[in-house]
């Protein structure tokens, strides 16, 4: 007898293959460092990826490295990332997690993440100002330590939603929590291509306020498109 866990693993699959052709519009993710992954996943909050990815290029012209974030004066960079949304919250929060890190950290490399279990990993990052699930997820699943947990931003929770795959009231660790558990031979390559289907979904189709259902790849299996 099948079980409701059989059916939601089904679902992810086949979600996923329907919406692989998206794909060649995707700008593949380069994988940095953990550390340099926590940096630009930190200030990439609620912005747009074009600015995002700028503010994360200026802080590494102006400041160096994540010791020179750490070192640096708060003001400085918000500066640095002036562009991007909630600028001098990111930057307090930023240089505060950096001087954590590096206390305990003083090589600012976070390779042993990829060791304990990955709710240790995840609790590990947590508790850094500013590092909530997505942030810790992608820290630990877009860089190169490749570890197999589901990167859920706004555009992604907003799809599993609809999709009835977590209820209304679910965040981003539930969210994430659900699909990771759901695909436990999934590797960190499938779980970061899922992330950047759905969010492309959630950007292009399955918008916020007004959803364009008819060019979703998923409206078959959608809930929300048939109400």
């Amino acid at each position: 007898m099948q079980s409701l866990f059989d059916f939601t693993t089904r679902d992810i699959g086949r979600w996923r293959d329907r919406l692989m052709p998206m794909l060649a519009e995707i700008e593949p993710l380069p994988r940095r460092k953990p550390i340099g992954q926590l940096v630009k996943s930190l200030i990439s909050g609620r912005t747009r990826d074009p600015v995002s990815l700028s503010a994360y290029h200026s802080l590494r012209a102006r400041f160096g490295s994540a010791r020179g974030i750490a070192r640096a004066d708060p003001r400085m960079v918000t500066q640095a990332i002036a562009e991007v949304t909630f600028a001098r919250e990111k930057a307090e929060w930023l240089v505060t997690a950096l001087r954590m890190v590096g206390r305990e950290r003083p090589d600012f490399c976070l390779d042993f993440l990829g060791e304990p279990p990955l709710d240790t990993a995840l609790a590990w990052l947590e508790r850094l100002p500013g590092v909530g699930r997505k942030v810790a997820a992608a820290t630990l699943n877009a860089s190169t330590l490749r570890r197999p947990v589901l990167i859920v931003d706004g555009h992604v929770l907003r799809v599993l939603i609809r999709l009835g795959f977590v209820t209304a009231r679910s965040d981003a660790r539930t969210a994430s929590e659900a699909v990771t558990a759901a695909m436990p031979d999934w590797d960190a390559d499938d779980f970061l291509t899922l992330h950047m289907l759905l969010k492309r979904l959630g950007q292009i189709a399955c918008r916020p306020d007004a959803p364009i259902c008819g060019a979703c790849p998923l409206r078959r299996d959608c809930p929300s498109a048939h109400n």
